[in-house]
């Protein structure tokens, strides 16, 4: 992510305190993301072990949700360490691909009920709110180039 520097003077301490909690904050809540996203891809692969072996859930679970429910997390550690702001909108907008996939996949084995809804509903719940963080970031991601663009 990008954080700009701004220059403090030695003797404006509370506004340092402020900035650097606000790194902080920014810091903990970057790592939350990829824990999360670690966490719903070791959900994805649980869930993948317990449907049923048939052709529908191998062709569903094994081939398509396993890939797309598992690269958002690898996704996100490549943007993490994008190399310009373009960069990281291009790996955040896969990031965002990949869970759209996995929701569809997933409401799929939803409505055909080859696993619970107690199974089911609070990984699609995670997937829903991970895809709506990805939306922001993608666009404060695009806006911000946009006015970087503006300024040259």
């Amino acid at each position: 992510m990008f954080y700009e520097r701004k220059q403090y003077s030695f003797f404006n301490e509370k506004i340092v305190f402020f900035n650097l909690f606000k790194l902080n904050t920014f810091i903990m809540k970057q790592f939350n993301l990829e824990d999360r996203l670690v966490d719903f891809a070791v959900q994805i692969i649980n869930i993948i072990e317990a449907l049923p072996n048939n052709p529908v859930c191998k062709h569903l679970g094994t081939n398509q949700l396993l890939r797309s429910g598992t690269s958002p997390a690898l996704n996100y550690g490549e943007a993490q360490a994008a190399e310009s702001r373009a960069d990281f909108i291009h790996k955040v907008k896969i990031v965002l691909k990949e869970l759209r996939e996995s929701f569809i996949c997933l409401k799929i084995l939803n409505r055909k009920q080859y696993l619970s809804q107690d199974i089911l509903n609070p990984i699609l719940k995670e997937n829903n709110e991970l895809i709506s963080i990805f939306v922001k970031s993608y666009k404060t991601a695009k806006e911000n180039l946009e006015k970087e663009k503006r300024k040259k």
